[in-house]
């Protein structure tokens, strides 16, 4: 079956060849290709990676020669639950197109770019750490009916792959409907996903590092909320990765 796997990738983005034109999905003019999500070379040029100095504990990027170590004055003056969280890219007008687009609108082509993006930045980082688990924040049963599919999920399978660290998609529950954080102030936020998440029946954690994975880092309020729950079940560490970075 492994063997089988580049042909079968192949066959697959040879039919992505046929149903959609080798042309870039957000310019419509250049050419790209589905092992590429779609996103060619000139739009490539849009996406900010997120490099230091960064706020130590949310990731926030700030401009400057910031030499030593720091945490800005959003982290000082919240209750944070997880130890550090890092995105690969900043959440430009760009981004913010793709991973809408990519959500809510089913255009799964494009997840090959951001697997990529996501394994770029992460990968290096998590060698280093020594991470047993990736947990992806989950949906509410009745918005992944609605939306069918969890965008978290599939992008910690691809980054499961290129770490080869494991997921669990069945350790944390969404046992609250809340309302999308998008239209919400940092405090609203926090508010709306109080007692959002829960362990499921039955597990436990034994003292295992845990990386928390979902596709977009504004508030820190939804993996906040995921990070608490998973140290009450007995997690040593919570970190938090994403694609994008809210500014």
């Amino acid at each position: 079956m492994t063997a089988a796997l580049p042909f079968v990738k192949r066959w697959l983005n040879t039919g992505l060849g046929f149903l959609y034109p080798e042309v870039c999905q957000i310019c419509r003019q250049e050419h790209a290709t589905a092992p590429e999500g779609f996103v060619c070379a000139a739009c490539w040029q849009q996406v900010r990676f997120i490099k230091a100095p960064f706020c130590e504990r949310c990731g926030l990027p700030y401009a400057g020669d910031i030499t030593t170590a720091f945490e800005c004055h959003n982290c000082r003056d919240a209750v944070l639950h997880f130890r550090t969280a890092r995105s690969a890219v900043t959440a430009n007008k760009l981004m913010l197109e793709i991973i809408h687009r990519y959500k809510y609108n089913r255009q799964l082509w494009f997840e090959p770019f951001l697997a990529d993006l996501l394994v770029r930045a992460a990968t290096p980082v998590l060698a280093r750490e020594q991470c047993d688990l990736l947990i992806p924040v989950p949906l509410h049963a009745a918005k992944r009916r609605e939306r069918g599919f969890n965008q978290a999920e599939r992008l910690a399978a691809c980054l499961s792959r290129a770490t080869r660290i494991p997921v669990n998609n069945h350790l944390l529950q969404r046992v609250k409907p809340t309302q999308t954080q998008t239209r919400l102030h940092r405090d609203e936020r926090a508010k709306n996903v109080q007692h959002a998440f829960a362990l499921r029946p039955g597990r436990q954690l034994h003292g295992e590092k845990v990386v928390l994975l979902d596709d977009v880092f504004t508030t820190g309020a939804t993996t906040s909320a995921c990070a608490r729950v998973l140290l009450s079940a007995g997690a040593s560490d919570v970190c938090v990765w994403t694609v994008a970075r809210g500014l």
